[in-house]
């Protein structure tokens, strides 16, 4: 079997609830800031969330916005941010082998719930309803928004993988590139969830939604009062290239993608499986040959439910064991849930210890469960390790499905 190409990460585009940019998001996770805050939507009422504030007129014309959907409109922007970052002027690419995966959770919830609301103002007459709806559902829209912005004409469609879709935009992107149909590829993940009140209403039917008289403490993974989701929005795109294209052009090099494994559990529509869990992360270490105790760094899952945390804590505790030199720490206890774009979010908020050696902390961790008690868990203040040259990215979601990312220091 031929070897593989070795894919790179060469720019990164963001928006989280606590920052808009890698720099920023990396300071507030660093500084303990959180970006969970009070938000108000029709029928659920005063809830909790995690919202964006980036600059939409960037990227887009109000005209663009106005047609466009939220989603659509991260993408652009995580896109653009990402282009820029990693310094690809798109004039000296065929755009024909440019492609777009960003990864979702759900699409085209908010634009139908809009015009449900709007319509039902004139008696249900159809003839209010906006001639945009259908292009603004589709499943693919946040990818086409992303081409018709930047003129790309490369494939350009969305990978819906629930929460573990951030995690395939990536994988399924390099994986185009080590067939060499692709020269760049653009992948992550992007989520508009907020502005559904449908999925609110929904994990407050399930008894799975957070509730904190401190929005910043709401979402407290691992913690013995731990009561449930914080939703957010947000979203996060790569770039990848061939490590002998990003050579070639000099460019700056984030990490190389050094395994992934994506897999289901086969068991219940939304409860976790331990099983599952441990064969995908193993996978993950099987692809990037490499072992549990070399892993530095696990970015866990976690989402601050009362039996999925204690699962996933039981999983890592399986394959890392009492590994003396594996960390362990999660991003949702700053932000929420991202859903679709929290893997590419939670990997973006930790490639900096590659270069610094530094663990952000899992905040709102006072009381930790002694079920989900693992080894080496950062808590509410940064760490300095010393060295981080591997991490491995876990995502899972509803109906089953696992997702996990190994990247490592790129050596050449």
């Amino acid at each position: 079997m031929p070897e593989l190409a070795r894919i790179v990460i060469t720019g990164i585009g963001l928006t989280a609830p606590n920052g808009n940019s890698l720099p920023e998001f990396r300071a507030n996770l660093l500084a303990g800031r959180s970006g969970v805050q009070p938000w108000e939507i029709r029928h659920v009422g005063k809830t909790l969330a995690g919202v964006c504030s980036f600059d939409a007129l960037r990227h887009q014309s109000k005209k663009e916005l106005r047609r466009g959907t939220r989603a659509g409109s991260i993408a652009v922007y995580c896109a653009s941010e990402a282009l820029s970052d990693a310094g690809l002027d798109l004039a000296r690419y065929d755009p024909l082998r440019v492609g777009v995966f960003p990864g979702v959770t759900e699409h085209g919830n908010v634009e139908t719930e809009n015009e449900i609301h709007e319509v039902a103002k004139y008696g249900f007459d159809l003839s209010y309803w906006s001639h945009h709806h259908n292009p603004r559902t589709v499943a693919n829209n946040p990818a086409g928004e992303v081409t018709l912005n930047l003129g790309l004409k490369g494939p350009a469609y969305c990978l819906g993988g629930a929460c573990a879709a951030g995690n395939l935009g990536l994988i399924h992107g390099a994986q185009l590139l080590r067939l060499g149909e692709l020269d760049v590829a653009i992948g992550g993940g992007v989520s508009e969830s907020i502005r559904t009140f449908g999925i609110f209403a929904s994990f407050a039917a399930e008894g799975a939604l957070a509730k904190h008289a401190d929005p910043s403490k709401a979402s407290r993974p691992f913690d013995k009062a731990r009561n449930g989701i914080v939703v957010a929005e947000g979203g996060c795109l790569f770039v990848l290239e061939r490590l002998e294209d990003a050579l070639k052009r000099g460019a700056k090099i984030y990490a190389e993608l050094l395994g992934h494994c994506v897999n289901s559990d086969g068991t219940d529509f939304v409860l976790p499986d331990a099983a599952g869990q441990n064969a995908c992360i193993r996978g993950a270490l099987k692809s990037a040959r490499l072992e549990p105790r070399e892993i530095d760094l696990v970015s866990t899952h976690a989402t601050s439910t009362p039996s999925g945390d204690v699962i996933e804590a039981r999983v890592v505790r399986e394959v890392f064991g009492d590994g003396p030199k594996t960390y362990v720490n999660n991003t949702k206890s700053f932000i929420g849930h991202a859903m679709g774009a929290a893997g590419a979010l939670e990997l973006a908020g930790n490639l900096p210890s590659l270069d610094d050696g530094v663990v952000h902390p899992t905040l709102n961790l006072d009381d930790l469960d002694p079920q989900c008690e693992v080894r080496n868990l950062v808590a509410n203040a940064p760490r300095d390790v010393g060295r981080v040259d591997t991490i491995l990215n876990m995502s899972f979601g509803m109906l089953g499905i696992n997702s996990a990312v190994v990247v490592g220091r790129c050596r050449t």
